[in-house]
């Protein structure tokens, strides 16, 4: 029977669906379903496949339900948790192909049974909860994704309009801009808030070549800067030069800060944004000329909705997302005041030596 046959080939089974998980490139692979959900399903699996008939509430729904909670909070997507359960049907299906084992067309029905009923349960608890998760969440986190997607906003605005100005093609540079931001904004809206992402602990920290990374920031800053009649400069930096960060929240972090500088410099004034290699650290400045700073106010600088200067538009949540996704990824940010001029925000990270 299928249940015997699940259960005698325990272990391969597991194996073939973390090997179907780790070739896949979307969902990004995890462990953490693997070494815990799929041996918990098997297992049930198995009991549902012994029942003559299935009970209206058994131990595979409650073990779906638990496993959707679970993946939530280890922040799994929910494309994740659908394609989780197909890796386990596949392997089971081709198991018995590969060993010469028939499954009888009652067995089969009812093995998809179980699937789509783990499957159900699984994405309904998911989503229950995430929904509970988000709606609870105040009006900060709200302003979170809002200030996210207003930046983005702002780049793909000001590239559509250099394209309908016609003094850029569709097909350069800018036109690319106005593409990356337009996906950019539709990645956030399906990722939801930025927060959770930081929160959930879905970090992936990798090598991240700082150069390339300021050179796609460059042309949106350039843009804004330009726009507010500000002056940019971006000093060169030695190639190779490389951090280890998650590379969505890094340029984020770079990108929040260099729009804070041109939002709070006046026009005529100049940003600057530089990158310092000491030791095992990379430290990324970001000069302004805001004027500097009223005494006292350093401390709260990074405080959610604090807003120091005559501009008053959005939340005031940038530097505090700077602040808190710098920390998840393993850096620190601070802000030097210079009275009078400006302020200098320095980015400190590891530095990526392989």
């Amino acid at each position: 029977m299928l249940a015997e046959f699940v259960m005698a080939n325990r272990a391969a089974l597991i194996e073939c669906a973390r090997l179907k998980v780790a070739s896949r490139m979307a969902p990004r692979p995890t462990n953490v379903a693997l070494l815990h959900g799929v041996p918990l399903f098997l297992d049930q699996l198995a009991t549902r496949l012994h029942a003559e008939e299935a009970p209206a509430s058994g131990p595979l729904e409650a073990t779906a339900t638990l496993h959707g909670s679970e993946l939530l909070q280890a922040g799994f997507s929910i494309g994740q948790v659908v394609h989780g359960y197909g890796d386990i049907c596949q392997a089971i299906t081709e198991l018995a192909t590969e060993r010469g084992v028939q499954i009888s067309s009652r067995n089969f029905q009812k093995l998809n049974l179980c699937i789509d009923i783990a499957i159900a349960e699984a994405v309904t608890e998911y989503a229950r909860l995430r929904e509970q998760t988000v709606v609870g969440r105040n009006v900060e986190h709200l302003g979170f994704l809002v200030h996210e997607l207003r930046n983005l906003l702002n780049a793909a605005t000001l590239a559509f309009e250099a394209v309908r100005s016609g003094s850029v093609g569709i097909g350069g540079s800018t036109g690319n801009l106005l593409r990356s931001s337009l996906i950019a904004m539709s990645e956030l809206v399906t990722r939801s808030l930025a927060e959770v992402r930081l929160e959930s602990g879905t970090l992936y920290l990798e090598r991240v070549d700082v150069a390339r990374l300021l050179e796609e920031i460059e042309i949106a800053a350039t843009m804004q800067a330009r726009a507010r009649g500000i002056q940019l400069t971006i000093e060169p930096i030695a190639a190779g030069t490389a951090v280890t960060a998650d590379a969505r929240i890094l340029t984020s972090i770079v990108t929040n800060l260099v729009q804070n500088a041109c939002k709070f410099t006046p026009p005529h004034g100049r940003v600057a944004l530089r990158t310092l290699i000491a030791g095992d650290r990379v430290v990324i400045e970001v000069e302004d000329e805001c004027g500097g700073l009223p005494p006292g106010k350093a401390a709260t600088l990074f405080d959610a909705y604090a807003q120091h200067g005559r501009d008053r538009t959005g939340l005031g949540l940038g530097l505090a997302i700077c602040l808190k996704g710098a920390r998840a990824i393993k850096g620190d940010l601070q802000v030097r005041d210079l009275p009078g001029t400006g302020c200098i925000f320095s980015l400190d990270l590891a530095r990526s030596m392989a």
